[in-house]
């Protein structure tokens, strides 16, 4: 697994690093073979083809906020039409991940203002959210292709901060669902996974 390297802000606070979930996307990509792009994955929308699509859109448009690049990159929404597949996925996608890896590791991406899936938000949200999005459709790639999947504890730890219910979710609940209880000593991963609305049991044989 990949070591995060620290990123400082100007307060001298510890900036999340995106380097160790990337590269946890980026592994299971030798491991999607041709023949499962059509099988179904925990996101009920998406097989995995458009599941790769999503993490190459997503890797595009939070790199691109992150250099307050914005445009039509960062001001379309996911939902606005079903992702399709480049051809060139397979080289496509880790030199994009690489590249958003990069752009978050400059202190500046976090500050101020930016835009990402058509919604202006702050770059220190944005960049959490970047994040958690490869923790969790990491996971969905993983368990749809059946490969292992491992997380490290600090990018387990952002998504657990950005998951937990607050008491107003109503945003939470539109992207990723009603929360799935998962038993409190279960692995941090699989809490996760149930609060983002998914199922830490899910397969493709017993999808529901």
């Amino acid at each position: 697994m990949t070591d995060a390297t620290e990123t400082t802000g100007p307060s001298g606070t510890t900036l999340p690093d995106l380097a160790a979930a990337a590269a946890g996307v980026a592994a299971l990509l030798p491991g999607v073979r041709d023949d499962r792009l059509d099988d179904p994955t925990p996101c009920p929308d998406y097989a995995v083809r458009e599941m790769l699509a999503h993490l190459l859109g997503l890797a595009t448009a939070f790199r691109d906020a992150a250099a307050k690049e914005t445009g039509p990159t960062t001001a379309t929404s996911p939902d606005a039409s079903r992702p399709v597949l480049a051809g060139d996925w397979r080289t496509a996608l880790p030199e994009r991940l690489a590249e958003l890896t990069a752009a978050w590791r400059r202190p500046d991406a976090w500050e101020g203002m930016t835009q990402a899936g058509g919604v202006t938000l702050p770059g220190a949200v944005a960049g959490r959210v970047a994040l958690n999005e490869l923790v969790v459709h990491g996971w969905d790639l993983a368990v749809a292709t059946g490969q292992p999947y491992e997380v490290d504890e600090a990018s387990l730890a952002v998504s657990r901060e950005m998951l937990t219910p607050t008491g107003d979710d109503s945003m939470r609940d539109a992207i990723f669902g009603p929360v799935v209880p998962v038993p409190e000593g279960a692995p941090l991963l699989h809490r996760i996974v149930g609060l983002s609305g998914r199922r830490p049991d899910w397969s493709a044989a017993h999808p529901a």
